[in-house]
């Protein structure tokens, strides 16, 4: 069985004891590891991996191919993505001033550009001024360097910004939680709706909870994927984004997905949604 997800610790950590042959009666996977921009393309191309970690703000344009599964993914709170400028002379504090700024961001179809647009629909009079993709973890070299004014950062930038020389402009995972009560719905897991899903959710359900028991078995596999991450910052990346909706999304989480995709579409930032094809 093909699947694609991210080398970051989160998707390392659960998918561990499938990848390793842990889980009795599981297939055998073929892995690709991909930063979530690359996913969410293959996701949307013709001959996309079998299972796939794509972003819940690419899940409108791959409903039709793809099943979402209620377990995997990533939501939570306190985990969102964050605006970042420099503490350099000449950093963007004002969320206004953004309109006449570069801002650098992980994905166009990510979750945090989607946060990201939906909070500068209300913050930046006029709209954001210029949008460059980079892959993550180019982003904070990026507004340190000078090379834009601002970036949107996910994933252990969180915890690692401060030695950039980065100042936070905006929490935009504290404004979603604000503004809602719900977690915030980051990494979806999806498979293709010609295969058992049921079985596939079962896996993958059986991977978290062996992660969980047993949370030291997947440390090297982990830290050779985390792009040198030390054991610390992996430890809390983990424990950040892999939570009770990892198990299984529930009826808070399936809300959260819905919220989130219900406004976009109002904003006219995704194509509309039947809701009802969100649910096994």
């Amino acid at each position: 069985m093909k699947i694609a997800f991210s080398p970051c610790p989160n998707d390392t950590f659960v998918f561990h004891a499938w990848v390793h042959g842990l889980i009795p009666g599981a297939p055998k996977l073929d892995v690709t590891y991909a930063d979530i921009d690359i996913t969410n393309g293959m996701a949307a191309g013709s001959d996309g991996p079998d299972v796939v970690k794509i972003s819940y703000a690419a899940l409108p344009w791959v409903l039709s191919e793809y099943a979402l599964l209620p377990c995997g993914g990533a939501l939570g709170k306190g985990c969102g993505p964050l605006l970042l400028t420099s503490n350099k002379a000449g950093g963007i504090f004002d969320p206004a001033k953004l309109h006449s700024s570069r801002v650098a961001v992980p994905s166009e179809r990510s979750t945090a550009y989607l946060l990201f647009r939906l909070w500068a629909a209300q913050n930046v009079p006029g709209g954001v001024g210029e949008i460059t993709v980079l892959p993550f973890h180019e982003i904070m070299p990026a507004v340190r360097d000078g090379l834009v004014d601002a970036g949107l950062v996910i994933h252990e930038a969180r915890f690692t910004y401060p030695a950039y020389g980065l100042t936070l402009m905006a929490d935009l995972g504290n404004w979603w939680e604000q503004d809602t009560n719900l977690p915030i719905p980051l990494g979806a897991i999806i498979a293709r709706r010609s295969l058992d899903l049921s079985a596939i959710t079962s896996w993958i359900q059986e991977s978290v909870r062996y992660a969980w028991a047993h949370p030291k078995a997947s440390s090297e596999y982990v830290l050779h994927h985390s792009q040198e991450l030390s054991a610390e910052v992996t430890q809390a990346h983990i424990k950040l984004y892999v939570n009770e909706f990892t198990e299984h999304i529930g009826k808070i989480g399936y809300k959260a997905v819905a919220s989130l995709l219900s406004r976009a579409s109002q904003e006219g930032l995704v194509p509309k949604v039947d809701l009802e094809r969100l649910y096994l």
